[in-house]
């Protein structure tokens, strides 16, 4: 039988996309993969068609290192509207209560600390959480209301930067995976006695990604009959790593690593980084400038995990 050859070109790397408003994740990522003509493209963590900012999008073997790009820590930006809740607690959603009280500032910066460190927090009705075996939005836009039962999350940093009138506050959030921004808007509008939704949604920083490495999607676009977008515009898979701990191998060392033997922490003793937990956490394996792939400490071991 003859194997269906793959359409587009083999690239590997990561590309640091500045998502505009409108547009879904996937909707970049297929614009995307047809401008760079490229057989394989994924996403590093969904943003909502409302939010703008960095949309991580792995070519090829770079697909590999999404979880770890996904698992990273996050910066956003949002602006909270007060005095209106929303279904879908953003902007593009219909009216479905209002209020009256605005909270001054300090109430709303005493009422921050209860939404940072490990809370609970339950997702918005619009999101792709699936509720026996659905997707949460596509019941909400059937009227069926999902039961969603609350999450952990994890909330780093949770700031007021900003007040721009009685009815609006931007605020800056560092998290973990999985946190949702409409979430932490209508429940600090709550907890202030008020009613809110997410007016606008930033995001700033995913893992090792940052501003500074975005391209807008419009500096992407590729006209009909013309060659596909440069590979310059992407970065090695490898990056997407750059926050995780490195630990220099021998080449030996090295060796028996690419072909899955474990390496006993003993050996490595002097080595490893003050910052990878020997209790199950991750390590950036490295020949020399080589990055290797991921390894995790684990029994007193080195373990390869994902090899590039």
């Amino acid at each position: 039988m003859r194997t269906r050859r793959q359409r587009g070109r083999p690239l590997d790397g990561w590309l640091i996309v500045d998502k505009p408003r409108g547009l879904t994740s996937t909707d970049v990522v297929n614009r995307v993969r047809r401008a760079f003509d490229a057989q394989k493209a994924g996403h590093g963590g969904t943003l909502d068609p409302l939010a703008t900012g960095l949309l991580p999008i792995a070519f090829g073997a770079a697909t590999k290192t999404v979880p770890y790009v996904m698992d990273g820590t996050k910066l956003y930006r949002f602006t909270l509207r007060m005095g209106e809740a929303r279904d879908t607690d953003d902007a593009d959603g219909e009216v479905t209560g209002r209020s009256d009280v605005r909270p001054d500032d300090a109430a709303i910066v005493a009422a921050l600390p209860s939404f940072r460190g490990e809370i609970m927090q339950v997702p918005p009705a619009y999101s792709a959480i699936k509720v026996g075996g659905e997707r949460a939005y596509d019941m909400a836009r059937e009227g069926r209301a999902p039961v969603l039962e609350p999450r952990p999350a994890r909330v780093d940093r949770f700031e007021l930067v900003e007040r721009v009138d009685s009815d609006t506050a931007v605020f800056e959030v560092q998290s973990g995976k999985g946190v949702y921004m409409r979430s932490l808007a209508r429940d600090l509008a709550l907890a202030c006695g008020t009613v809110g939704h997410v007016a606008a949604l930033r995001r700033l920083r995913v893992g090792p990604f940052t501003e500074a490495q975005a391209i807008p999607l419009d500096k992407l676009q590729r006209a009909e009959d013309t060659p596909p977008v440069s590979p310059d515009f992407l970065l090695p898979v490898a990056t997407a790593l750059a926050d995780i701990p490195a630990l220099a191998l021998t080449e030996a060392e090295a060796s028996g690593l690419s072909h899955g033997q474990a390496i006993s922490l003993v050996t490595l003793m002097g080595r490893i980084p003050r910052t990878a937990d020997p209790a199950g956490g991750l390590a950036r394996a490295m020949a020399g400038s080589r990055v290797l792939g991921l390894c995790r400490l684990e029994d007193g071991w080195l373990k390869p995990e994902r090899l590039l």
